[in-house]
């Protein structure tokens, strides 16, 4: 007697497997679109500088949306251009590809492992509104751990062992909270200058009272990006001094440059 069930002439089973993969497959599309939001369009330099390709690929980027923000204002993504602005380098070689050799300062000029993204030139902020990483001067409702050693007053030593300055003050991140930056006296230059030397670029020697720091010689704090307020840091300024450190790992001293083999 025929009953009229569908699954004894369908593979229930296999078309469910099938529908399965449609629907995987057009997840991975719409992730693969989604995520261009940021980054692209990419610039090749297949061309020469002035009219550098930008690449897309596969699947095409997704149409403008508006991003509302915590502090009510809104971003469109993808914004549809690339981050502009002259290399301050040159390839050392005609093909697609090249390596580049830098023409100017490259701890400054965001070259190589110095290189840094174009963030919004404002504070990072707490939900309450304030500003997140600042330093223990202005928020006293935070402080060090007593068993932890107090970097103030601590002399800050270079790669080449050399003094750079003397740690004045402790920023925080009120958010998380620990240590981001060491506030570092500069004893190169001239004036009174300071600069934010990152706590994972720091160690500490409590036992000699001193911060030996490798990524940088002892005269180069002097040029480390500063600050428009002594008590605030932007995101843009977050990018230039990490990039600043992370930029004397390669080019501090032309020794670095060379193969270690």
């Amino acid at each position: 007697m025929e009953t009229g069930a569908i699954t004894q002439y369908i593979d229930v089973a296999q078309v469910v497997l099938y529908l399965f993969w449609l629907f995987f497959v057009g997840l991975i599309l719409y992730l693969r679109r989604e995520d261009k939001r940021e980054g692209y369009p990419l610039v090749s330099d297949r061309t020469n500088r002035t009219s550098r390709v930008q690449v897309v690929g596969y699947p095409e980027m997704p149409d403008p949306k508006a991003f509302t923000l915590h502090d009510g204002s809104t971003v469109m993504a993808p914004s549809g251009k690339a981050e502009s602005g002259d290399i301050k380098a040159r390839p050392i070689g005609a093909w697609p590809g090249a390596p580049l050799e830098p023409t100017g300062n490259p701890m400054l000029d965001g070259v190589g492992p110095g290189s840094y993204a174009q963030r919004a030139d404002v504070p990072d902020m707490t939900l309450e509104g304030t500003p997140k990483i600042v330093p223990l001067r202005t928020a006293p409702d935070y402080g060090l751990e007593e068993r932890s050693p107090d970097p103030r007053g601590m002399k800050v030593v270079g790669a080449d062992g050399a003094i750079g300055g003397t740690v004045c003050d402790v920023w925080v991140d009120k958010s998380e909270p620990q240590v981001r930056f060491l506030e570092v006296e500069v004893s190169h230059g001239s004036g009174n200058r300071k600069a934010l030397l990152p706590i994972g670029l720091a160690k500490v020697n409590a036992w000699r009272k001193e911060i030996h720091v490798h990524s940088i010689l002892g005269r180069q704090f002097a040029d480390v990006p500063g600050l428009k307020h002594p008590d605030q840091v932007t995101l843009l300024e977050e990018e230039k001094i990490y990039g600043y450190y992370g930029g004397g790992k390669l080019y501090a001293t032309p020794g670095r440059l060379g193969p270690w083999l």
